[in-house]
């Protein structure tokens, strides 16, 4: 039976009760879906599992998008920035409390060797993401061709982001004649596209004009908000993807921090609520205070958000161009490889003994065998505080 569709302030208090437990970054879709199709029939499973394919099909945080879908389907474009912003808040007020205590305590020995514990659990969560997105994405010696070529171009220093580019050009050409199948339909009986373009466009320009307000008054504010629009832009797989272009861009490019406290904001970003993209917030923390993490923040969460409210209306359309089916799983063929590129930098940088060999061992089995990753982090941290 369906239920009355809910209110704006319904929609943000749901998802800021779910947001408060949303470990596990892409796995709390199925909590999403427990709540909008199950308890509260605001969508039925077949548009659901469309709305899914969507947010899994255009660059951003898989689970936020889904909850943004979700408020889009049930209340309109402020119903999708309510569930959204209602979803994320915890996560962002987490990871500014943590990144205070961080820059109070990290000097610490305790806290020192808790964090040293933290970056060998870190590269075990990069390995086994990558594995993971090699699962769904490496089918063929075509996908591993792009892998290879994406994971040694970021070891030699190139950019991701041209990695990523490159892959989804090549791949236009060297899927041709592989069967490249479409995601499901999108079920295009939802309300009219025009208010969610009109209510797309207010946000640009805001957020264009947001821009030009930071690059009068402070450019380091404006260049972490352009960076971190980038890095969103190209996450396509989920939250996972925009690792290697943050670290790239932050640690290597402009050297805000060095790899070591770039780890340590990955690591919080997994006892956080929310997806890894939170570490955004961290970064902006140690750039800037309150005022970096509020526009490290904003800055990776818009695209994506945007992009839901404009592609809803035509999915279709672009589920059933060749060209971008061929570009999109090289993209994301792409990104096995830098995800394994990064958990190789990354591993170059520790100092490893053994007891830091075993923790990243034990830790990389746990993750292998479906632990939750919060007890994960939190168990290694712990031992790590008392061996290291």
């Amino acid at each position: 039976m369906e239920e009355k569709r809910p209110s704006h302030g319904y929609l943000f208090l749901a998802f800021l009760r779910l947001g408060l437990t949303a470990f596990g970054g892409p796995a709390m879709v199925a909590y999403i879906r427990d709540l909008a199709v199950k308890k509260k029939h605001w969508l039925s499973q077949e548009t659901f599992e469309a709305g899914t394919a969507l947010c899994q099909s255009i660059p951003g945080a898989t689970a936020m998008q889904v909850a943004a879908y979700v408020g889009l389907r049930a209340r309109g474009p402020l119903g999708a920035l309510a569930a959204f912003v209602g979803f994320g808040l915890p996560a962002f007020a987490l990871m500014v409390a943590l990144s205070a205590a961080y820059q109070a305590g990290r000097d610490l020995r305790p806290v020192l060797a808790a964090f040293h514990g933290l970056h060998v659990i870190v590269i075990a969560i990069i390995a086994n993401a990558a594995i993971n997105f090699g699962r769904g994405s490496i089918k063929n010696w075509r996908d591993g061709v792009l892998a290879a070529g994406a994971a040694v171009f970021l070891v030699l220093h190139g950019s991701p982001i041209l990695a990523i580019v490159a892959s989804a050009v090549i791949a236009i050409l060297l899927y041709h004649g592989v069967n490249v199948p479409a995601k499901p339909a999108h079920d295009s009986t939802a309300n009219s596209g025009r208010p969610r373009l009109v209510f797309a466009g207010i946000l640009a320009l805001l957020l264009a004009i947001g821009l030009v307000v930071l690059s009068l008054l402070n450019w380091r504010l404006f260049d972490l908000a352009t960076l971190m629009l980038k890095v969103d832009v190209f996450a396509f797989g989920g939250g996972f993807a925009s690792v290697p272009l943050m670290l790239h861009e932050v640690v290597e490019v402009r050297g805000w921090l060095d790899s070591k406290t770039f780890m340590d904001g990955i690591a919080m970003g997994q006892v956080t609520p929310g997806p890894i993209v939170i570490t955004a917030t961290f970064v902006g923390y140690q750039i800037a205070g309150v005022a970096g993490a509020v526009v490290g923040t904003v800055g990776v969460f818009t695209p994506s958000f945007l992009m839901v409210l404009v592609t809803a209306s035509y999915f279709d359309r672009i589920r059933h161009s060749l060209w971008f089916r061929r570009a999109l799983r090289g993209v994301l063929a792409s990104f096995v490889g830098l995800l394994a590129s990064v958990a190789v930098t990354f591993g170059l940088e520790v100092a490893w003994s053994f007891p830091a060999i075993a923790i990243a061992g034990a830790a990389f089995v746990a993750l292998r065998l479906k632990f939750d990753i919060l007890w994960v982090v939190l168990a290694g941290a712990a031992v790590s505080a008392f061996v290291l």
